[in-house]
């Protein structure tokens, strides 16, 4: 039957069942892999560092004696596990930069009666490709806004529920994009790995019509808006939704309070320097006393000097639209945002 190539792009629309592989080793997978992709490592990490140092040391052909060693024991259960995981027998396979290992498990799987397709390129072509579509994709996208608290991530889901095109950039890094973020998330994606996620969604997406996002500094946690589209966001429009000072620190409350003392206190610890000894000292003592609400307002203090600097100041004024939202009510206030984008042509 023989193996076919295809390209990035192919490997994209995938027909219904059939399985993409990824035979890298389980380190080069777990920093970045393709959504969807399942791993079945040609070798473990530490096999592959041995027939590196071989490749190197000693040269290729030893090396690839090395890899026959690991590989010839294991053949049978690739084909056994490949055939349990992708039982129509239609597969594709791809390493790093489409060579030897993907063409040995291609090979493999087909003398074994599969339908093997194999990526051009690899993965590495994949990763390309995908900044490259950030930088040629330029859909419209509307900014929402705020100072935290107020309630940008509820306003985010409620467009959705609404019908909206959203991309939900603190859920896909698992993290709020504050020094409190991390609590109650799982633990965040690589940065190649949030790329890769993040693209997922965004090619899913009509690019006719517009996309909502939250507004965010370009990095979440430890991870990282890619350049290209992070270019796109700080050029588009921002509605700024305008909520009280208490209604926001009642959002925070009702967020942070059921944590622990010590896991709010180290969040603090984080921001020390910037809310100054004194402040820093007061929302410990008002943590101490269980007043949450002393201690977020004592927070919103840092964040609203920061949201005014970092944000507002790096943007277009004219681009920059102040919406009130007096009522905290996510759902009426996406529908106000939505009348509005339309009444302006955004």
């Amino acid at each position: 039957m023989g193996t076919k190539k295809i390209t990035v792009s192919e490997v994209l629309e995938l027909e219904p069942g059939c399985v993409l592989f990824d035979v890298r080793t389980p380190a080069e997978y777990e920093k970045g892999h393709i959504p969807g992709a399942l791993n079945l490592p040609l070798f473990t990490n530490e096999e592959r560092a041995v027939v590196g140092t071989t490749y190197k040391q000693v040269g290729s052909y030893d090396a690839f004696l090395q890899g026959l060693d690991y590989v010839g024991p294991r053949m049978r259960f690739f084909v056994e596990e490949t055939k349990r995981k992708a039982p129509s027998g239609k597969v594709a396979v791809h390493c790093w930069r489409g060579g030897q290992r993907s063409s040995s498990m291609g090979w493999l799987l087909d003398l074994a009666g599969m339908d093997v397709q194999v990526l051009t390129g690899g993965y590495k072509a994949y990763r390309n490709y995908v900044l490259e579509q950030f930088a040629a994709c330029t859909p419209p996208l509307i900014i929402v806004g705020g100072p935290t608290g107020s309630g940008k991530t509820d306003i985010i889901h409620a467009l959705e529920k609404l019908g909206e095109q959203v991309i939900d950039l603190e859920g896909l890094a698992h993290h709020k994009g504050s020094a409190f973020g991390a609590l109650g998330e799982e633990d965040q994606p690589s940065v190649e790995q949030f790329e890769n996620n993040l693209f997922g969604v965004f090619r899913g997406l009509d690019h006719r019509r517009r996309i909502w996002l939250e507004n965010e500094s370009r990095p979440i946690g430890r991870v990282y808006i890619p350049d290209p589209f992070w270019e796109q966001m700080v050029k588009a429009p921002l509605l700024a939704v305008e909520v009280p000072l208490e209604a926001r620190v009642k959002r925070l409350v009702d967020m942070y309070a059921g944590f622990s003392a010590d896991e709010l206190k180290d969040s603090f610890e984080r921001i020390r320097k910037r809310l100054g000894g004194q402040h820093y000292n007061t929302a410990i003592e008002a943590l101490d006393a269980g007043d949450f609400a002393e201690a977020a307002r004592i927070a919103l203090v840092y964040y609203d000097k920061a949201y005014n600097h970092h944000t507002l100041s790096k943007r277009i004024s004219s681009n920059i639209f102040d919406i009130p939202a007096g009522n905290n009510d996510a759902e009426q206030t996406a529908r106000h945002l939505i009348a509005f984008a339309e009444e302006n042509d955004l």
